[in-house]
């Protein structure tokens, strides 16, 4: 597409994007002719525009005579015009962000604090994916007798974040029950991701039972305890913050179309398909329009990064909002905050 048009097209379809972008209004010939800075007549540049609405970059609405960008437009705009490496980011804007992404914080907390900072900075949608527990390994595990069958497990996982759960025992253990059981844990599973653990667990507990003596079966019983709760408590799989600032965009000011968003936001499900296809593309990803495949967010743009740990991928973090976001300051400030999500978890 890029190699079929002329520059002086290439330079008044940017010049259409970017004031439209600013002002929300379709751009007519005059004001086209005169932001471009070339020296053209409104009636050579209406002839460019035919062609560019031929082309499907852009659209007259039925009310203006001026032209709006088509999905496919914008496309063009950001795929040609449009790269996180020729938008830096101001450098007191990156040390804001940074005392933002604490890496002592517990894992949820800085996910929560990166989806609030992005929320923040674009005003619009954010949503970032929390880690699954295919990428948490157990560190460390202690139980502690709180009476009446209640036991307290402290879960410390890999990247320092610690779990507490309470669970209810058939029977009261004493502390150097809850020690041997603890032991035998950390001795037998440390850095084991949970989901190899669990089924490890499940293994032991079908197929050798009647081997164990009665300590062993009430490890492997209260680690699948433990487990369970972990695993209910891993279902927040992603940190959706900002829907509201939505409300302020014109475009998406449609009574049926706001809910179908917020049926969206609250459903999730779709949503984290979105991101899963970004989880095996490094970098920052664009979804316009109907590209995220995602019919509510068929008049939106999805802008997305990976975040990793040691080289490997650990999730997605990124901004929803109208097709008509400025792409050169909201690409920039995801990828930067994926960036620092990442240094933040490789220094725990």
């Amino acid at each position: 597409m890029a190699a079929e048009l002329s520059d002086r097209a290439n330079a008044l379809l940017r010049t259409l994007v970017e004031s439209y972008i600013k002002d929300g209004q379709p751009v007519g010939s005059r004001a086209l002719a005169k932001g471009s800075g070339l020296k053209l007549s409104p009636a050579t540049v209406r002839n460019v525009m035919v062609d560019l609405e031929e082309a499907g970059l852009i659209i007259s609405p039925h009310t203006s005579a001026g032209r709006v960008p088509t999905a496919k437009g914008y496309r063009f705009f950001v795929d040609s015009m449009v790269s996180a490496e020729s938008m830096p980011i101001e450098n007191a804007a990156v040390e804001a962000l940074k005392r933002e992404l604490d890496s002592d914080q517990p894992m949820n907390d800085l996910m929560s604090s990166a989806s609030a900072m992005l929320s923040g900075v674009t005003s619009m949608a954010s949503v970032v994916m929390v880690p699954s527990q295919a990428n948490k390994s157990l560190k460390h595990v202690e139980f502690l007798a709180l009476g009446d069958n209640r036991v307290l497990v402290i879960l410390v996982t890999n990247d320092e974040e610690v779990r507490n759960h309470v669970i209810h025992t058939p029977r009261k253990f004493s502390t150097s029950d809850l020690q041997y059981i603890s032991n035998y844990l950390n001795q037998t599973f440390v850095g084991h991701e949970l989901p190899q653990m669990r089924d490890r667990i499940m293994s032991d507990m079908r197929e050798a039972r009647s081997d164990m003596d009665r300590l062993m079966r009430d490890a492997t019983e209260m680690a699948d305890q433990v487990l369970n709760a972990t695993h209910q408590d891993n279902s927040e799989d992603c940190v959706i913050t900002g829907q509201t600032n939505l409300m302020g965009y014109a475009e998406l000011s449609n009574v049926d179309k706001l809910r179908q968003l917020f049926e969206a936001f609250n459903q999730k499900r779709d949503i984290l398909h979105v991101l899963d296809q970004c989880l095996h593309t490094p970098g920052v990803q664009i979804f316009i329009g109907e590209e995220s495949g995602y019919l509510p967010f068929d008049d939106m743009s999805v802008v997305t990064s990976t975040y990793e740990r040691d080289g490997k991928i650990l999730g997605v973090l990124g901004v929803i909002g109208p097709t008509r976001m400025e792409y050169n300051r909201v690409i920039p400030v995801v990828d930067i905050t994926a960036k620092l999500i990442s240094s933040a978890l490789n220094q725990r």
